[in-house]
């Protein structure tokens, strides 16, 4: 499990969406871990949820196949890399400047636009198969797109569990194996704990600030940017700030690893200890709300009415997705013309499932090097 999703981290460039993209490549089409059903409660359910969206789907996946210590050994794989790169450039004020490295991140956009194309046009065939659902989906593309944000992306959750609840439904949904259909109190009470008491000595003092952004935050990604920068204050400069950002973005794996690079700030006399608690901290509130209401959530499953109304949440999130392949994916890595030609190379090669994921990842990544300084050239 640790090793399939650090391999994951290392090459799951473009965001939440895109990872969203990687996963069910990954381990619904490849792997076959878990059905397209099964895959997509756990996406509504991280919807719902506080905290890093991609990264609870990726633990709770873990978990599925090899229960909690597979989700812990999902969560470190998947975040170590960027872990480790976001405390390297705190400790030492270093950043990638070379000047192929521009051209290396359009290579990688072109390939987000690829995995989240793949991933909504499977879903869509999938979740979208009635006029209905097809609406739903499109009239949430168009809220999200003249409302971005977490309000908007609330709204059209809720109107859609309500609406798909009124359907007419004769049988139940599917419940995978092992569920137990209860809320899990002590993962419940152990976030509340933290939450009030927070973690004493071991830095405690840089706790309270990050485990209250992962636990307010809905949406995850680019959403918690404003609860970070409450939480640094002026104990961070902002060209600072925004340099963690930047490199956040640019890197693969959750950008929730901003953390770490703000807790090596913040404790420049412990800047490794610093990281690891920041990360911690603002990861582990949604971990724990996932793993209190998992199962209680995929018992309702069985019910016609949640059923349906999780039919329509899921046209929602299909919704959610197209509109992050418009805003940001698709806009940022196709800004030319002629970027749609490696775009349209990558979906025919990922379609094929003959090429594995990392080579499409090294192939973008030196196309996009060498066709840039071929433009520049030109």
């Amino acid at each position: 499990m640790f090793w399939r999703f650090l391999l994951l981290g290392c090459t799951s460039f473009g965001g939440p969406a895109a990872h969203l993209g990687y996963f069910r490549t990954t381990f619904v089409v490849r792997l076959k871990w878990l059905s397209d059903d099964h895959y997509a409660h756990l996406l509504a359910l991280s919807q719902f949820l506080p905290g890093p969206g991609s990264s609870q789907v990726g633990f709770s996946i873990g978990q599925h196949r090899a229960g909690l210590p597979g989700g812990i050994a999902a969560f470190i794989g998947f975040t170590l890399p960027s872990f480790i790169i976001m405390t390297a450039v705190a400790m030492t004020s270093l950043t990638a400047t070379a000047a192929w490295v521009p051209g290396v991140m359009t290579g990688l956009k072109w390939l987000a636009v690829v995995v989240v194309l793949d991933a909504v046009t499977g879903m869509f065939s999938r979740f979208c198969a009635d006029k209905a659902t097809q609406a739903i989906a499109l009239l949430t593309l168009a809220t999200l797109v003249l409302w971005p944000g977490v309000g908007g992306q609330l709204l059209v959750l809720v109107l859609a569990a309500l609406w798909g609840s009124r359907r007419r439904a004769d049988t139940p949904g599917l419940v995978p194996d092992g569920t137990q259909g209860r809320v899990h109190w002590r993962w419940l009470v152990l976030f509340l704990l933290l939450a009030v008491l927070g973690v004493p000595g071991l830095l405690g003092g840089i706790w309270p600030g990050f485990y209250q952004a992962g636990a307010l935050v809905f949406g995850g990604g680019h959403v918690v940017l404003p609860l970070l920068q409450a939480t640094v204050g002026d104990a961070i400069s902002q060209d600072a700030f925004l340099l963690g950002y930047a490199t956040a973005q640019a890197l693969p794996g959750p950008l929730f690893t901003l953390a770490a690079y703000l807790g090596a700030l913040l404790q420049p006399e412990a800047p490794l200890l610093g990281a690891v608690m920041a990360t911690l901290a603002i990861f582990l509130p949604g971990f724990l709300l996932l793993l209190a209401v998992r199962d209680y959530w995929q018992s309702l499953l069985a019910r016609p009415r949640v059923n349906c109304a999780v039919s329509g949440i899921n046209a929602a999130v299909v919704g959610l997705l197209m509109a992050a392949l418009y805003q940001p994916v698709f806009l940022q890595g196709v800004q030319l013309p002629w970027h749609l030609a490696p775009v349209v190379i990558g979906v025919l090669l990922l379609r094929s499932q003959r090429v594995p994921l990392v080579l499409l990842v090294l192939g973008f990544a030196l196309s996009g090097a060498l066709l840039s300084n071929v433009t520049l050239a030109a």
